[in-house]
């Protein structure tokens, strides 16, 4: 008898999973029976194979598992209220993202104008009840591709061509000099702003005067501009992408790339605003939620690749930050003490200085 009600306990408990499945399984199909119209800014193209295209990738894997219609505006400038007006109004679009932190004042202003809408602001810093901003922890990714960069330069000379003196790009070339430092302590990271995210004469100028006034024999980028991989390349030297994985491009100089995978983000987040459970907030993305990666690296001896393993495990336990001190400017003075580390706040906002090892070079140089 009691094998009996045993027996009879399980096909109940069975019967209420699968009830409860077939449930689940009925939320997620409403939520997504309907089509959802989204506006994306983008900064440059969704072709450029970089920053934008990261962001297209990844909303386009989601246009059919969502229902998704996706509008794209491209080569969008930071005064953006019109576009995003004309998104709402005119194509009926109920989710903004903007994919520019200099997007932040006119998407404020939007959504406290349509607080029906749901809006999306990748590196930005603010939040409203109905607007969320988020980044991803890619100084992490950059200080491990320092590392590579470290290991792979004969002459300790590296370039590294940036587009503005903003305390997101000062921080990834902090984290990328500490990271080189760490396995070449007499290395120099030669820096030259370009001034531009998306155009390529200026980011090919800036290229072309780090490799005439010094041995660089790696370089490394942080703007949308493919032109810096194409100077190096002409030049026989290694370069390290960022945004997109351009290893096929420049199969014989391209060591890896510090990649975006926005896709992991952009569906929790759209999920939420089709459940009702969406709240407005400022997230910076950890490393182990999948969203910053270094892609599949080339020309990279086994050793390298362990040192590189070693330093990922280290971050992903939290034992270890980039920014824990001590760390000096590249002045000599003490920033961080021994014992002491950054909070998300300075990163994020208060980066306007250099760590030792930082030289840099040209106008518009910023920082301290």
């Amino acid at each position: 008898m009691r094998k009996v009600i045993f027996f009879a306990f399980l096909i109940l408990a069975a019967a209420i999973v699968g009830i409860l499945h077939i449930n689940n399984s009925r939320l997620d199909t409403n939520v997504t029976a309907k089509t959802t119209k989204i506006g994306v800014l983008l900064r440059g193209t969704r072709t450029d194979r970089s920053y934008g295209q990261a962001h297209y990738d990844a909303l386009e894997s989601l246009r059919n598992p969502l229902n998704l219609d996706i509008v794209y505006r491209e080569r969008v400038p930071a005064d953006c209220y019109k576009e995003i007006a004309d998104l709402i109004q005119d194509e009926n679009c109920r989710i903004i993202i903007g994919g520019a932190a200099d997007y932040s004042p006119d998407m404020e202003l939007a959504a406290e104008a349509y607080p029906e809408i749901y809006f999306f602001l990748a590196g930005g810093t603010t939040h409203r009840k109905n607007m969320s901003s988020f980044f991803g922890r890619m100084y992490q990714v950059r200080y491990l591709s320092g590392i590579i960069a470290g290991m792979k330069t004969q002459t300790g000379e590296i370039g590294y061509v940036a587009a503005f003196p903003i305390p997101e790009v000062i921080r990834g070339i902090n984290a990328f000099t500490l990271g080189v430092r760490s396995v070449r302590p007499d290395a120099t990271v030669y820096v030259r702003y370009c001034n531009s995210w998306t155009e390529d004469t200026p980011a090919g100028e800036a290229s072309r005067a780090l490799f005439e006034r010094h041995r660089i024999d790696v370089m490394t980028l942080h703007t949308n501009s493919l032109q810096p991989h194409w100077e190096a390349d002409t030049r026989g030297i290694w370069s390290i992408g960022y945004n997109y994985n351009n290893v096929d491009a420049f199969p014989d100089t391209y060591l890896t790339a510090c990649v975006w995978n926005w896709n992991v983000y952009y569906r929790r987040e759209i999920l939420r605003c089709l459940q009702g459970k969406f709240h407005g907030s400022n997230e910076w993305v950890n490393m182990e939620d999948g969203v910053v990666s270094l892609s599949q690296p080339a020309h990279i001896p086994i050793e390298v690749l362990v040192r590189v393993q070693a330093a990922n495990q280290r971050l992903r336990s939290r034992a270890f930050d980039v920014f824990y001190g001590p760390i000096k400017d590249n002045a000599g003075r003490i920033r961080i003490e021994a014992g002491e580390s950054m909070s998300d706040h300075e990163m994020l906002n208060n980066f306007n200085w250099y760590v030792e090892g930082v030289k840099i070079e040209g106008q518009g140089v910023g920082g301290a």
